[in-house]
């Protein structure tokens, strides 16, 4: 079933505190759990929501989310029945770049006019989670509210950047503020939010004839006591991924069982890029335990509470604890991986060790020789 309402995924000026993991691609594409990207969470949950359209609004370095969405159709995304849109700012004028999320809405009014759907789901990006849109738009149309924000009740609280909300008994936010500021509480923004298209595009103008051209900060934030602005408490799995403490959390709670399942499989499947991989080949004297590991892993070595993603070979005599190894690494004979993070295609020599902590793990950069 389809729902009237269209998605939009921004990724403009999208919190990131990457460092080298967001060198030379965006946060959106950044690698996770085994063989997916950040964006491929929220994507997924949105189409699996019945959402027909979606619109990704990119911002710096998309070649690699230009490659990872290609046309949409493994998210079922194809113009011919629906739609994925990947709209770039311009590159005619370079001051584009510094400009907010509403001036980049605005220089695209006539995409949003021109669809026929009456709601708008606008999101981020580094939300790890899985969400069904369609129980967000049926509170929001029963409470009348203006704006729906989803929100995670996180009493232990989350290791990510992310705006603290602050609600009364009926379910409205009264306060929110940015990570950096003091607000009391343990309700935790997602970054999701539902409003009807046409107070959407009333919000850009209006807020753009103030000199102001953030949707949050200007739009919502600075109008919480003028519009009905509700959260809608999401029960499941949550991840606010964009730093490193974040990343490599989440990614060791992947493996949970219980954690594992419930992000990929409730309320619906994620889906991503399909490459087809021979299964991994676990050679005489591998030994795996409590990992995660990809298909067309090549593995001789030990390996324990760790991550693989596609491709990685471990050779003779090494070992891998406590880490990720994103594609295509390798692990040379009798090197050693500890609280490390490896980007795409790193090498590890043989005899090599490399050790982080839990804190603070040890990141290898992309094509880097260690």
């Amino acid at each position: 079933m389809k729902l009237s309402m269209m998605g939009v995924i921004n990724l403009i000026h999208e919190a990131d505190e990457m460092e080298a993991l967001t060198a030379n691609r965006c946060l959106a594409t950044v690698p996770f759990g085994g063989r997916y990207r950040l964006i491929d969470f929220v994507l997924s949950s949105m189409v699996n929501s019945g959402i027909p359209r979606v619109a990704v609004f990119a911002h710096r370095k998309f070649r690699s989310l230009m490659d990872h969405l290609g046309s949409g159709s493994n998210w079922d995304l194809h113009r011919k029945q629906s739609g994925l849109f990947v709209i770039p700012p311009s590159m005619e004028d370079q001051t584009d770049f510094g400009k907010g999320d509403l001036y980049h809405f605005y220089r695209n009014r006539d995409y949003f006019a021109r669809s026929t759907v009456d709601y708008v789901v606008i999101a981020r990006s580094h939300m790890v989670c899985n969400v069904d849109f369609a129980k967000v738009l049926e509170q929001h149309r029963e409470t009348g509210a203006d704006v729906t924000v989803v929100c995670k009740n996180s009493p232990e609280g989350m290791p990510g950047l992310a705006r603290k909300a602050k609600v009364n008994g009926a379910g409205r936010i009264v306060e929110m503020q940015d990570h950096f500021g003091r607000l009391d509480s343990d309700i935790v923004s997602m970054e999701m939010y539902v409003l009807n298209k046409e107070l959407l595009l009333d919000l850009v103008d209006t807020s753009l004839a103030q000199g102001r051209d953030h949707f949050v900060r200007h739009s919502i934030l600075s109008r919480l006591e003028q519009l009905q602005v509700h959260a809608y408490m999401h029960e499941g799995v949550l991840g606010v991924v964009n730093n490193i403490a974040a990343y490599y959390r989440h990614s060791m709670e992947l493996l949970q069982p219980d954690i594992w399942r419930e992000l990929f499989f409730k309320p619906g499947s994620i889906y991503t890029k399909v490459k087809d991989e021979p299964p991994t080949h676990y050679r005489s004297g591998a030994d795996v335990s409590h990992s995660l590991i990809a298909n067309g892993c090549d593995i001789e070595g030990t390996v324990t509470n760790s991550i693989l993603f596609r491709g990685v070979k471990v050779a003779k005599g090494a070992v891998v604890r406590n880490s990720i190894v994103m594609q295509n690494g390798v692990v040379g004979e009798n090197g050693s991986l500890e609280n490390c993070i490896l980007d795409k295609e790193v090498e590890i020599r043989p005899m090599q060790q490399l050790k982080g902590s839990i804190e603070m793990p040890f990141i290898a950069l992309k094509r880097k020789v260690i």
